[in-house]
């Protein structure tokens, strides 16, 4: 990027509150300029960098800086005329930094975090320097009252009430960066979060709905997995892993219909704002679906996961027996990863229902959305689901430390601070349960250390040596006959030595570790795939597919 064009507030921000690195921002750039979009904050979220909730952290903060940096200016416009206020030297050469503002309309929150860590950042230049080194409390006043005179609205930004308002020509030469900020429209300041993206949502009939609960009643009779409208494309089922389509040649308008009928008002709201929602579908008689609802090239898609009704149990998963005995800790943390797909959710939930059957305990679990219901059995069972019961994973988790939790249950670490969040409240005297997208033990291991600034990684080692518990990483493995699938196993126990190799950053030894650690109650994904193999569950071709130490399989040869 050019050294005299600096990066916008929006992404300087993200870098301070170590949401995203320099290069990254930098990207984003690039491609905000090659796309036309000229907001930020949007193109943070349409490649993925950032979501929902730290957007609209983000975008919190950036607000209350920028009202702040307002209401300083019509405070110095009390004590000197404009023609002799100071110009900041490098004020014109930045951005409009209203342009990358598309805040939600509350004022900051002067006990937030990120607004705190935005304030102690090192100085950003020109006009932002004053409003970052304020006080939170002093941020998070409101700007004093400032006449709002007939437009143009600029006027309205730069003179005190006190003071009769000089001509729009006299303003623009003295506060050339705030005269020449375009105004924000209204929709983006009004609304709570992103821009909404306004999509066209077809409006769906009684015929919809009924074609909705047939195919969905279809899938659950064929065992499906997943099952999968596609607008403009065939309607198909996932079963043992494979998708079959089950219907080709529907209408494409149909389809987006039949995607909108399983949802409510509320959700197609979102959907129209934001492109994608996620939600749970209860059809009684029928089942109980997680789905994900989306635009796409050629309209409106959505894809369906069969949720069984109850519970299931390691037995019926087909999970081993030994599993059941990383239930009984009172603090630490146990983790499930694996890909997506892998039946990380189905594993966890049967680790639950274990729970409890066989404690006496409260169980508190966050999840986005509640996929499989647990009644109460031995245990209290409280659910909440992230964005409806609860603003956010985050939120719920610093919530739960105060709710007297025995087992706090976590669908997905998600970022940097609910990634914290469980390791705290593993330290803290609670056994946490979560899932975490990793393709095996190691890796999961050096995600978790990853997520943090290099700064503070010699110190979340040594956390996690000493709450983490063990690591259980699974696959789906098609079986011999091809008419189902079977979990295979990476099991990490972490002991004093696995702890050590924690501790002192040396992780890449711990899968000889694992090899070897079979008395530990440890082995590997290709150990487990190897006995798979010599008890003719699986195909030795099936285990050489997934293994990446080939020549750990030995059965079958």
């Amino acid at each position: 990027m050019p050294a005299d064009k600096p990066i916008p507030l929006v992404g300087r921000l993200a870098i301070q509150l170590k949401m995203l690195t320099p290069e990254e921002v930098k990207r984003a750039i690039g491609e905000s300029t090659a796309s036309g979009n000229p907001r930020l904050a949007q193109v943070f979220l349409q490649m993925g960098l950032l979501d929902r909730e730290q957007i609209a952290k983000l975008q919190k903060v950036q607000k209350g800086l920028v009202e702040k940096h307002r209401a300083r200016k019509a405070g110095a416009g009390e004590a000197a005329p404009a023609a002799a206020r100071p110009v900041v030297e490098d004020a014109p050469a930045r951005p409009p930094v209203i342009e990358d503002t598309t805040a939600p309309s509350t004022a900051a929150d002067p006990n937030d975090a990120a607004m705190h860590a935005a304030q102690v950042a090192s100085p950003m230049g020109g006009a932002d320097v004053d409003a970052l080194h304020e006080t939170p409390s002093e941020v998070a006043k409101p700007a004093p009252p400032i006449a709002a005179p007939s437009p143009p609205p600029v006027a309205a930004q730069s003179a005190p009430a006190a003071q009769p308002q000089p001509p729009v020509a006299a303003q623009s030469a003295t506060a050339a960066p705030t005269a020449q900020a375009p105004a924000v429209p209204q929709a983006i300041v009004e609304r709570d979060g992103p821009p909404s993206l306004e999509l066209a949502i077809p409006t769906p009939g009684d015929a919809d709905r009924h074609k909705l609960e047939a195919m969905l009643r279809l899938g659950v009779d064929q065992k499906a997995s997943d099952v999968h409208f596609h607008a403009y494309g065939p309607l198909k089922h996932r079963v043992a892993g494979q998708l079959h389509v089950t219907e080709d040649g529907v209408d494409g308008e149909f389809v987006e219909r039949v995607v909108v009928s399983s949802l409510d008002e509320v959700q197609r709201q979102v959907l129209r704002d934001e492109g994608e929602i996620d939600f749970c579908l209860d059809l009684p008689g029928i089942g109980r679906f997680r789905a994900n609802a989306y635009r796409q090239q050629r309209g409106l898609d959505a894809v369906f996961r069969i949720i069984p009704e109850e519970p299931p149990t390691l037995e019926s998963l087909g999970l081993p027996e030994e599993l059941a005995k990383y239930t009984d800790f009172h603090q630490g943390m146990v983790l499930i990863t694996g890909p997506a797909g892998c039946g990380k959710s189905a594993t966890m939930a049967a680790l639950v229902n274990h729970i409890n059957e066989t404690r006496e305990d409260h169980i508190l679990t966050v999840e986005d959305p509640i996929e499989i219901i647990h009644p109460s059995k031995n245990c209290l069972v409280n659910q909440r689901h992230a964005g409806h019961h609860t603003a956010s994973f985050s939120r719920a988790l610093r919530g739960a430390l105060r709710e007297d939790p025995d087992i706090i249950v976590i669908g997905e670490l998600r970022d940097l601070e609910t990634i914290s969040l469980a390791m705290t409240a593993a330290e803290t005297g609670h056994f946490v349960l979560a899932t975490l997208h990793t393709a095996n033990a190691v890796r999961t291991v050096n995600r978790m250390i990853g997520a943090f600034p290099s700064n503070e990684q010699d110190q979340v080692r040594a956390m996690l040596s000493e709450s983490l518990r063990a690591i259980v990483s699974q696959r789906l493995v098609p079986n011999a006959e091809g008419t189902d699938r079977i979990p295979a196993l990476e099991l990490l126990v972490i002991n004093r030595a696995i702890g050590n190799l924690i501790r002192d950053e040396k992780t890449t030894q711990i899968r000889s570790s694992i090899q070897t650690g079979k008395a530990h109650g440890m082995y590997l994904l290709e150990q487990s795939l190897n006995d798979l193999v010599a008890e003719g569950k699986i195909t030795r071709e099936t285990a050489l597919d997934l293994a990446e130490e080939k020549k750990l399989i030995t059965a079958g040869a």
